[in-house]
């Protein structure tokens, strides 16, 4: 079966995902937007869970990318369900036995994960009369840049499940709001025409508790109310760009939750 249009954007979605990532990591995409991230210290096959129980329902049909190479245990979790295109950088022999038994599944090898062609070049979007040009978003701010803006510092805990959420949120469609733990996406809210409904329904899609969750947003805060509904789910950090003019009524609700917050200077903002 070949790869149809959306089924490469949605592969290229998955690799620009997995690389972000130097530790054992697996990404599903739906439509263009992950639908679960995970990363691992313990199996390829672990991150895949907890990347695929992040939101199961959305999986089936996905396209699946690894930054390891894929072996049979990962192969035969895979195996449960329905998904399109799987890109890892290669396949053990008996991880492929199973995965070429599965009906229309098209696998694919990526490109090495890192090298020069992945560090320039732009971002080409067709208009009518035209086409639009700039640059990749390759940018992350390191941790030692962020500026705490609240009363309360961020844990260790929490500073390694913001770095994480950062690096996902990049490659959601804005408003992107992500919950996550240190290893884990708990709910994604993509494409939503404002950031409070990006995070209810980051909330809503939440297959486990929100408790103690770290929330990551693309862009900053126009209004507090994305904070007090992040608070209300029990998330306990923010990793935003902020920027707004209303950054002191965020920081602000923040302080009132006991939440900490940070800022990075940047946005991600995909479009």
């Amino acid at each position: 079966k070949e790869l149809s249009f959306n089924n490469l954007l949605d592969v290229d979605s998955a690799f620009e995902t997995v690389k972000e990532f130097g530790e054992i990591a697996a990404v599903i995409i739906k439509h263009n937007n992950p639908c679960g991230v995970a990363t691992s210290t313990l199996s390829l096959a672990d991150a895949y869970r907890k990347a695929r129980d992040c939101d199961p329902v959305s999986a089936f049909g996905g396209v699946v990318g690894f930054n390891r190479l894929v072996d049979q245990e990962t192969a035969e979790e895979m195996a449960k369900i329905f998904l399109e295109v799987i890109i890892a950088p290669g396949y053990t022999p008996e991880a492929l036995d199973i995965l070429k038994s599965k009906k229309d599944l098209r696998i694919l090898k990526s490109p090495p994960l890192s090298g020069s062609f992945l560090r320039g070049g732009f971002d080409m979007k067709k208009v009518v009369g035209g086409l639009l040009l700039q640059d990749r978003d390759l940018g992350m701010v390191p941790m030692k840049d962020w500026k705490v803006v609240t009363k309360r510092k961020p844990t260790e805990q929490e500073l390694q499940a913001m770095a994480f959420g950062w690096r996902v949120a990049k490659h959601v469609k804005s408003n992107a709001i992500v919950l996550v733990r240190e290893d884990r996406t708990i709910g994604i809210g993509a494409g939503q025409m404002s950031r409070v409904d990006s995070t209810r329904l980051a909330v809503m899609k939440a297959q486990s508790s929100t408790k103690g969750t770290v929330l990551a947003s693309d862009a900053m805060f126009p209004f507090r109310d994305g904070v007090d509904a992040a608070a209300e789910a029990g998330a306990v950090a923010v990793i935003q760009p902020g920027g707004s003019i209303r950054d002191d009524e965020v920081i602000a609700a923040a302080n009132e939750h006991h939440m900490a917050m940070v800022f990075t200077g940047m946005r991600h903002f995909r479009h």
